[in-house]
């Protein structure tokens, strides 16, 4: 998610576990709780522009998760739709396919996200 949303304290911080725990646990402040949602297509589309691969992440969940460097297999996939509380066929990777790209689109819009309607749709 941090490579959507960003890390602003990503360039200050030392690679150790205690800082981001301590930000993970602690109550949003007004500057945190008053910033602009993330147009999650730009920075998509952008990530997009700059890899080597022509990536179809705008309907495909294994393109996505590619992007943005997740494992994409389909042990993965699997684990992410029990997440979501997925509850269709999981042997059917197509329609769970489908259903995940759509799952994470909405999710990334309720956590503060700008995502177009059709991308969660």
């Amino acid at each position: 998610m941090s490579k959507i949303f960003g890390s602003p304290t990503t360039a200050a911080s030392t690679p150790s576990a205690k800082p981001a725990e301590s930000a993970a646990s602690a109550p949003p402040t007004q500057a945190s709780a008053s910033q602009q949602p993330v147009d999650v297509e730009a920075v998509l589309t952008d990530l997009a522009s700059k890899n080597q691969h022509q990536l179809n992440w705008r309907t495909s969940i294994v393109d996505l998760m590619k992007l943005l460097n997740l494992d994409s297999s389909l042990n993965a996939r699997r684990e992410l739709a029990q997440e979501l509380q997925y509850t269709g066929d999981m042997n059917d990777s197509a329609s769970m396919n489908i259903w995940l790209h759509k799952r994470v689109m909405q999710k990334l819009a309720e956590n503060g996200g700008r995502v177009p309607d059709e991308l969660k749709s």
